[in-house]
């Protein structure tokens, strides 16, 4: 049975029992303590809580989940995985444990021609939590499993929460017995990789208020209601329905592992170490291309530093199979892409910007290797050189920080050359960054407040419903004011606030737009707004600082924004329409929006290609928007179903997730999107767009600056006076200006290459006068000198080389030439082939002064050069380079 079979199946079953089915919800966790969505329930966590009503209350999905913390361990076992999909049934306070036990029971044990999965029954075991004697009763004697298969187990096995504060409750689990080949007998409790788990019922009843451990938790008091959270896995059911021995082997994920066997020439079963890098490569493509899809983007933090780490691990492991310098990662997507769209259709829809942005990370990692490796050889030869064994974690944070080299390829190389790495030192500085970056993003939306404070002022409020599509100021009541994350009854002046009104016109900050600023005044008091964040979906928190009085809950309230800040953003942001309706008619629909950020008279967008945009495409768009503008086009918007809005054509922000209503915004018949933003009247208003330049950001992403309004009037006011003051100076028309200036800007070329021969000239002079005066260490003629400050680094390495060369063949010579060209100090060292054969390398040497001056280097033994930041410390660095000569030649 295909795994789009076994979703289908599950989805009808529960749909034909009165269950809505709800499509996955985006990878990308709506819930802020959480970077992706690690389980089914996750998207529906503000149900069980009470914090929002749920569509119906009963519930059907085949939710994406992605879970990397036993990263390290997948490929490595058959049993690991970063991507799967959890089928799930959800009762929000309608039906429990005596209708949930035998819905499970029902589908897995029925005939495959009655709509179930034909397990027999006799296969199936059961554990339920320790003390749930109502579970077991519900087992053994509604649904009639003998006690014999009913085993009783823990918090470590049988409790279910997030790993955070929320829900949580007991759970009961199906488990399949798939026969003494796989193991030994004895039930779940003896053995997990014989009986395989397949189904695990929740009975989500608690509020767990802090999470510490799988098994150390705290238990709040009990949710509003008690409900049910179901969970089996579609990659386990599908290992034995489709009767192989691991989820690597099934429909889906077997076409990644073959495809790679055959572009790297291996052959699946044959050898232990490459199984691990084929089992690793179809798990991680397969969750790159998910996340991808999702819109997620490489990048060094969050959940774009998990994208990156993933799909450098995919290309890693196909160089470890051979690929060298072979691109191969655009054919596993296709196959992934293939395998997957049945269940996902959109990713063949959003095919072209997946490949993109996986295309453009797999060509910069491939350049990274290289720089990489060059970097590890000297951090190899300097622990050597110490007698060191160890590569501290210091050097492994670096090569993965800064050169995106893996831990993984570090410790391998590492083990080539005998080494090991400072493992613990390298996970604490990784944890570090982590923990900041993810504060960070915790901080920007929450503040300083616990979620479910924002919760708890949900549940009081209600959605907050937003006026500003229409109004600018309204009359609302303050529901909450929080600070220091806690919540006060009253907050007086000079205090830091945040405030929950009924109903507000305030924009929260989303979609690429800044957040409106403004006043609230109550009879009482006025609080300055300067920014506002929807931290929970449905609630508005007003951030700010009270300025006269206090500012009291349950007040009256008058809320008005900034007019002519929000004017200028909506400009900003309808332009971004526009842009990026240009974008896609001169490149193509590849050119997709990857983000965006709407400011006042200015805006950047983000897009998907493959390369640099040429500036004669910049301008061609730039033409064609304000064109449009001149044209005058309505600003128009209406909700509708989100097919109804993509079967017209409207544009959706690549990977951004939507509801069932969608508000699409149009802008006369050349631009319609998807989009919850606040927007001009038409496009007239706008006055003018000036596109700045583009740059990458990212692998696949390029990005656009523009300013909007009277802010591209004032630039182009400037670059107008800029040339009048050129025209004026130089005696030219402005039509003549590019002719002229390219002429000075020759002569001033020339000038600096007779300069530099003079230069280099003067320098040489003293070639012979250093190789006169060099000194005698042990036999060998030692010259280091410091260069006067300016002198060019190829005019360090040419002076390094000419001495050396004026020495007899038979005589060993050190030459170090060091000196500061700019701010930052250059040294050069030159051994000649009598050195050499006297263990003497100018690649190590170079090290040695390198540290001295703060930097690093390397190179070949005959000549190397290095460099610093202290500048200050070239004749520390000239003399350390003596000691080492006299240290290795005694």
């Amino acid at each position: 049975m295909e795994s789009a079979e076994i979703a289908r199946r599950f989805l009808r079953f529960f749909e034909e029992r009165g269950h809505k089915v709800v499509p996955s919800a985006s990878l990308i966790a709506e819930d802020p303590t959480l970077l992706l969505v690690p389980a089914g329930m996750v998207p529906f966590k503000p149900y069980f809580l009470g914090q929002r009503k749920p569509p119906a209350a009963r519930l059907a999905s085949v939710q994406k989940c992605v879970r990397t913390p036993d990263i390290e361990e997948v490929g490595k076992t058959t049993r690991h995985a970063t991507f799967f999909q959890m089928l799930g049934n959800f009762s929000f306070g309608d039906y429990f444990k005596d209708q949930a036990i035998p819905f499970a029971w029902e589908l897995l044990t029925n005939a495959e021609s009655d709509g179930g999965f034909g397990f027999p029954e006799e296969k199936l075991w059961v554990t339920v939590f320790l003390d749930d004697d109502e579970a077991i009763d519900i087992w053994h004697n509604k649904v009639g499993v003998p006690m014999e298969r009913i085993q009783r187990r823990g918090l470590e096995d049988n409790y279910w929460h997030m790993g955070v504060p929320g829900p949580g409750g007991p759970c009961s689990e199906i488990y399949y017995d798939r026969g003494q080949e796989y193991g030994r007998d004895g039930g779940p409790v003896a053995d997990e990789d014989r009986y395989l788990e397949v189904w695990n019922n929740v009975f989500m009843q608690y509020q767990l208020s802090a999470v510490r451990s799988k098994v150390d938790f705290d238990v709040a008091g009990e949710l509003p209601a008690k409900n049910i959270d179901t969970g089996m896995g579609l990659e386990r059911m599908a290992t034995i329905l489709q009767g192989v021995d691991n989820l690597y082997e099934i429909d889906t994920t077997y076409k990644i592992l073959d495809k790679a066997a055959e572009l790297t020439k291996t052959r699946y079963g044959r050898d232990p170490r490459a199984d691990i890098s084929l089992r690793v490569i179809a798990d991680h493509v397969r969750t790159g291309t998910m996340l991808v899809a999702d819109g997620v983007a490489p990048s060094n933090e969050g959940r774009g530093y998990v994208l990156r780490r993933i799909l450098r691990r995919s290309i890693r492991n196909l160089r470890l199979l051979g690929s060298g310098e072979e691109r191969y990662m655009h054919e596993l997507t296709d196959v992934t892409i293939d395998a997957m769209g049945e269940t996902y259709p959109e990713l063949k829809a959003d095919a072209p910007q997946i490949h993109a942005v996986v295309d453009a990370e797999e060509a910069s990692f491939l350049g990274t290797l290289r720089t990489g490796t060059a970097i590890f050889d000297v951090a190899v030869e300097e622990t050597k050189r110490k007698s060191g064994r160890t590569l501290s974690g210091d050097q492994a944070f670096q090569l993965h920080d800064t050169y995106g080299f893996p831990i993984d390829l570090t410790l391998e190389m590492a083990a080539e050359q005998g080494l090991q790495v400072d493992e613990d030192g390298f996970r604490r500085l990784m944890k570090e960054q982590r923990e900041r970056a993810k504060a960070d993003a915790k901080a920007k939306k929450t503040g300083n407040a616990d979620i479910s404070v924002f919760g708890t002022l949900l549940e009081k409020a209600g959605k907050v419903e937003f006026l500003g599509y229409d109004a600018t100021e309204a009359d609302s009541t303050i529901l909450g004011i929080l600070v220091d994350g806690a919540t006060v009854p009253v907050a007086g002046k000079g205090a830091t606030v945040e405030i929950v009104l009924g109903r507000t016109p305030f924009y929260a900050e989303g979609g690429g737009q800044l957040a409106d600023q403004g006043v609230i005044r109550t009879s009482g008091g006025e609080a300055e707004i300067l920014d506002v964040q929807s931290p929970i979906g449905g609630l508005v928190v007003h951030r700010g600082r009270v300025r006269e009085g206090e500012i009291r809950a349950g007040d009256e309230a008058h809320a008005e924004i900034d007019i002519e800040r929000r004017r200028a953003i909506s400009r900003s942001h309808s332009a971004t329409h526009l842009v990026h309706r240009g974008f896609k008619n001169a490149l193509g629909e590849t050119a997709a929006q990857a983000g965006s950020e709407n400011s006042p008279g200015r805006f950047r967008f983000d897009f998907t290609a493959a390369g640099a945009v040429p500036q004669s495409v910049l301008r061609d768009v730039e033409d064609e928007v304000n064109a449009i503008l001149i044209n005058d086009l309505q600003v128009n918007a209406f909700y509708t179903t989100q097919a109804e809005a993509r079967a017209m054509g409207a544009l959706a922000m690549f990977g951004e997730k939507y509801g069932d209503e969608v508000r699409v915004v149009e802008i006369g018949d050349y631009s319609r999107e998807l989009c919850g933003g606040t927007h001009v009247h038409s496009s007239g208003q706008l006055g003018l767009v000036k596109v700045l330049g583009e740059q990458s950001v990212g692998a696949g992403v390029r990005r656009v600056e523009a300013l909007v309004g009277i802010d591209a009037f004032r630039f182009l006011a400037r670059e107008s006076l800029l040339v009048a003051q050129l025209t004026e100076q130089l005696k030219a028309r402005r039509e003549e200006l590019p002719e002229r200036i390219e002429g000075i800007v020759s002569r001033l070329r020339v000038a600096e290459k007779d300069l530099e021969k003079l230069r280099s000239a003067q320098v040489l002079q003293i070639a012979g006068e250093l190789a006169a005066q060099a000194r005698d260490l042990h036999g060998v003629s030692f010259v280091a000198h410091r260069a006067p400050d300016g002198t060019g680094a190829d005019d360090l390495r040419k002076l390094a080389l000419d001495v050396r060369g004026r020495f007899p063949a038979d005589r060993p010579a050190v030459v170090v030439i060091a000196g500061a060209p700019t701010e930052r100090p250059v040294v050069v060292a030159a051994v000649n082939e009598a050195g050499r054969e006297r263990g003497l390398k100018a690649g190590r040497l170079v090290g040695v002064a390198a540290k001295a001056l703060g930097g690093g280097g390397g190179g070949k033994d005959d000549v190397a050069q290095g460099g610093g930041t202290d500048a200050g410390a070239v004749d520390q660095a000239l003399q350390a380079v003596e000691r080492s000569v006299g240290e290795q030649l005694t």
